[in-house]
């Protein structure tokens, strides 16, 4: 279905980030689903101007001196990135004495390159997507420093390529991986007693949801509709701490003892531990497993029954819906996006097939405006100004400030779906307070510019940021009212950036800007 102009514009706006007036002008000659299709067949990797970004990007480093290590102050490259985890695996070593900022540095560069690729990448769909994912399968920074040195990894080779994929894939890439194995306990699970963590967050969060959690009604799994028959409608306690059984052994290597005699390697790796394995039958979700069905094959089926369940269906589309349209969504959407989830089950292109059907619905064209997320309001503030900021802590310090702590919430829920959550009072200030400091940032990294008048500065910039005359009205009312008479010249002298950036912080604050 083609669109006009700005209508696709603005779709984009939703579904993506804000464009630069490069995109735009490339936008308008597409129509709303040709976007939609294109995007879904970008590749995974970063594109050039991505690449040649991270390449040059550096990140300040600085530490005082302590015993085993002398003090530090450099601008170091995003060199974690392009290591895999048994290259930063030494981080882990408190035998050896280093510094916290040496530690904890995969991750500071990982949020940096987030925020590159979302002012960058031409994928804009899979950066949101990928946003996406990292709520649903969140895992926190700040819970273990090895969750830390896993997160590069977690972020490009579970998130990012599965984004578009097959869905029982990426269960599985997430349940293998260093990231989550640590943060929800399960590397150091083994039989009597499992560790529980990861299943319960298996079935509430990533897969069936909690509204298929019937403990409340049921206390012994005959009792569950259907459950007989080998096909429970939801799942009790009994399906986690068997569902924990099966992931018994499932952890990776980080030197641990395991018996007499067989110590493991220290390379963060993946790992499957045989001898810390539960193999005695099963039974989840009324589905018996037999006893020593092999290497890794009772949490595998576990993956498959929770993968291909009716409720995963529905709880994984509702989440996309909510992300995507609105706080409720139109049930007939919901409906048909979960039957089309439930038909591509085996699909490697399942999860972009699904992801187009919603984008593409009517109900996503007619939704209601809501705010950005900071990260890619950040990212549309760059994207309309033409610069790119370098990367430092504050960027990450300003999207706290906003709400959005990447890779930092401090619940295995993610990130509130909804809009109450980001339409705050005290998101809001904070959100004003953090882009007029972003503005400044902008501003300095402008070259020096000057405007004949109050009105010539708002008209240009209302038109680059995409907004209209009323917009640029105001802003010049403002400039003349607050900043001074109507011939003042706004420029980057040092002692007039903070004016600009206000001004800009007015003009970029209104809905128009804000909310997509």
């Amino acid at each position: 279905m083609a669109g006009n102009a700005g209508e696709v514009e603005r779709l984009v706006a939703r579904a993506g980030i804000r464009a630069g007036e490069e995109d735009a002008a490339r936008i308008k000659s597409d129509d709303w689903d040709g976007w939609v299709r294109a995007q879904l067949k970008m590749p995974a990797g970063d594109n050039n101007a991505v690449r040649e970004a991270l390449s040059k990007a550096t990140l300040k480093i600085s530490y005082e001196a302590e015993e085993g290590f002398v003090a530090l102050t450099e601008d170091r490259p995003l060199s974690s990135l392009r290591k895999p985890t048994s290259e930063l695996w030494h981080l882990t070593d408190w035998d050896v004495k280093m510094a916290w900022e040496e530690r904890i540095r995969p991750g500071r560069e990982l949020i940096a390159a987030t925020h590159i690729r979302a002012a960058l990448s031409d994928a804009q769909l899979r950066e949101t997507v990928t946003d996406f994912w990292r709520d649903h399968f969140t895992v926190n920074r700040d819970a273990k420093e090895d969750v830390e040195i896993a997160l590069p990894t977690y972020d490009q080779e579970v998130l990012r390529n599965h984004a578009f994929g097959n869905f029982r894939e990426m269960l599985e890439a997430v349940a293998t991986s260093t990231a989550m194995l640590a943060y929800l306990n399960n590397a150091s699970s083994r039989a009597s007693p499992a560790n529980e963590n990861y299943a319960r967050e298996l079935f509430e969060l990533h897969g069936l949801g909690s509204q298929a959690y019937f403990n409340a009604m049921f206390d012994r799994w005959r009792e569950v509709p259907g459950a007989t028959e080998g096909k429970a409608k939801g799942y009790i306690d009994e399906d986690v701490y068997e569902a924990a059984r099966a992931f018994t052994g499932w952890s990776y290597e980080s030197g641990q003892y395991v018996t007499d005699g067989v110590t493991l390697p220290r390379t963060g790796n993946f790992t499957y531990i045989e001898h810390w394995h539960d193999p005695y039958q099963k039974r989840v979700l009324g589905v018996e497993f037999d006893s020593h069905l092999g290497p890794m094959a009772d949490g595998r089926n576990v993956l498959d029954l929770v993968a291909f369940h009716p409720a995963t269906a529905r709880h994984v589309v509702l989440r996309l819906c909510k992300r995507f349209v609105a706080d409720a969504p139109p049930e007939d959407l919901v409906k048909s996006a979960t039957q089309l989830f439930v038909d591509t089950r085996k699909s490697p292109d399942q999860l972009a097939q699904v992801i187009a059907h919603i984008l593409i619905s009517p109900a996503f064209r007619d939704a209601q405006p809501r705010l950005q997320r900071p990260l890619f309001l950040f990212a549309s503030l760059q994207r309309r100004a033409g610069v790119l900021l370098p990367p430092d802590q504050e960027n990450g310090w300003l999207l706290d400030l906003m709400g959005h702590r990447l890779y930092n919430w401090q619940s295995p829920a993610g990130h509130p779906m909804v809009s109450s959550y980001w339409n705050a009072p005290g998101l809001l200030v904070r959100r004003w307070r953090a882009m007029q400091t972003l503005w400044t940032k902008i501003m300095v990294a402008e070259p020096d510019q000057d405007w004949a008048s109050a009105d010539v500065f708002a008209q240009e910039w209302s038109t680059q940021l995409g907004l209209g005359a009323t917009h640029a009205a105001a802003t010049a009312h403002l400039l003349k009212t607050e900043f001074g008479d109507e011939n003042r010249k706004p420029s980057f002298a040092e002692a007039d950036r903070w004016t600009v950036a206000q001004a800009l912080t007015f003009l970029s604050s209104t809905p128009d800007f804000q909310a997509v």
